[in-house]
């Protein structure tokens, strides 16, 4: 039937009502403005290697610069200029200025290299929990070396100056190769923690999302020394969301969200979860 003109102010009434309650629903957009002029961002960015020579956020709280290229034995071609970017953040009462993250994977006989014993590097002998590692063996033992290692080389080997001094989060993800043994995927992460805590860094914190480490890890006992650590959650849908997230399970059990994270604008978003200390 044709539409009157008394009708078109009601219909038009309807349709704003109708979108006012999405937006409600929804929340707020998920683009992040950066702040206004005399005003601080508590949001800060995370970037690596797919930002190379790219323009970078401007106005972020705090840094996160991504160690490697994608894969747990590769280095990032833009990180010290990334680093650079970071180091111009100011920093939040509870997240320092610049942070780290690493690829973590457990390849297995598919790597280019993995482990035949408890050395790294040579002549160096490494306490490891689960027994000796030997060659052909792709259970714990030798994950824990392969992520022992992997760690060792993300300190001294891809340009960080002082790694003792930043946080390191582990960034463990799907898109990266894992056993379908979570123990052994578990020792990995667990290799790599032993070896940032034996050089005094600042923190070890884990990023996923609950999904994704359940799928590669799972469950996680009180004498894992990933227990206690912090987690760092991805997979928001925006700002409001973000802050929400805040409340979710962390990925251990004696852990804490401290961070979630959302992408807006080709860049990802990160909200800390207590901005005081």
């Amino acid at each position: 039937m044709p539409r009157t003109p008394a009708l078109l102010p009601a219909i038009r009434l309807a349709w704003i009502l109708a979108a006012a309650l999405i937006l409600v629903l929804a929340g707020p957009a998920s683009a992040a403005p950066p702040p206004g002029e005399g005003s601080r961002s508590l949001l800060g960015n995370d970037i690596s290697w797919p930002q190379c020579k790219k323009e970078l956020p401007k106005g972020q709280a705090f840094g996160i610069v991504g160690v490697n290229n994608g894969l747990a034995n590769s280095t990032n071609p833009c990180l010290e200029e990334q680093l650079e970017w970071a180091e111009t953040s100011p920093g939040l009462p509870t997240q320092p200025a610049v942070s780290l993250y690493v690829n973590t994977a457990n390849p297995g006989s598919a790597g280019s290299w993995w482990p035949v014993s408890d050395e790294y590097p040579i002549g160096r002998h490494v306490h490891n929990p689960y027994g000796p590692c030997e060659e052909g063996d792709y259970g714990t033992a030798c994950a824990y070396m392969y992520g022992y290692a992997k760690a060792y080389d993300d300190a001294y080997i891809r340009g960080i100056s002082n790694p003792a001094d930043y946080v390191w989060w582990l960034d463990v993800e799907t898109e990266n190769t894992w056993s379908s043994d979570k123990d052994a995927n578990r020792a990995v992460l667990e290799g790599m923690t032993d070896f940032f805590h034996s050089i005094g860094v600042e923190g070890v914190g884990l990023y996923s999302t609950g999904l994704q480490w359940g799928r590669i890890v799972g469950s996680v006992s009180s004498s894992s020394n990933l227990y206690p650590l912090p987690s760092w959650l991805a997979g928001s849908r925006n700002a409001y969301r973000a802050a929400g997230a805040c409340s979710k399970a962390p990925l251990t059990g004696g852990g804490t969200v401290v961070l979630t994270q959302f992408v807006a604008r080709g860049f990802d978003y990160n909200h800390a979860c207590k901005q005081e200390p």
